[in-house]
């Protein structure tokens, strides 16, 4: 039995932190070096911001992937990982924790999203070689497909 086939008999090697919560308190806080400032911004109550906990959920995957290469696992986890979403994580002022500067917050709303028309364009995300190709927008079509209303000089629509 060669050592690869071994390793596939064992099975997926143990996560060195059970869960992303842990991974955080125990890896992630202690072996960032930020001094907490308007250009950084941390929130202990982390797990209180849906996109953070994505996010890091993340991060903590990528991170229990990437420690088992002995070559450039880290340096990719760091690079690739880490850096990109603790920027937009702590960024004051597009991140989810920019509100939670002297105290935690969460007074911004979550995004809107409404219902796509019937018509909308499933090819996107489904293949359907049944279905019409999608119908063309124009400039004088709004986002559903609706003519939009003429627009006066003035900028304002006219309504007919």
């Amino acid at each position: 039995m060669t050592t690869t086939e071994a390793k596939e008999e064992e099975g997926p090697p143990e996560p060195g932190f059970p869960n992303c919560a842990t991974w955080v308190a125990k890896w992630l806080c202690p072996n960032l070096e930020r001094e907490i400032k308007r250009t950084f911004e941390w929130c202990p109550q982390w797990w209180d911001h849906p996109e953070a906990v994505q996010r890091l959920e993340a991060l903590w995957r990528a991170w229990e992937f990437l420690r088992l290469d002995p070559g450039t696992g880290m340096s990719t986890w760091w690079v690739d990982h880490a850096d990109a979403h603790l920027a937009l994580l702590c960024n004051p002022d597009i991140g989810p924790f920019g509100h939670c500067h002297t105290t935690h917050g969460r007074d911004v709303a979550a995004l809107r999203a409404t219902e796509p028309p019937d018509d909308w364009p499933h090819w996107v995300t489904e293949p359907d070689t049944k279905s019409a190709p999608p119908r063309p927008r124009t400039s004088e079509h709004d986002a559903e497909g609706r003519p939009r209303d003429p627009i006066t000089s003035d900028g304002r629509a006219q309504h007919g």
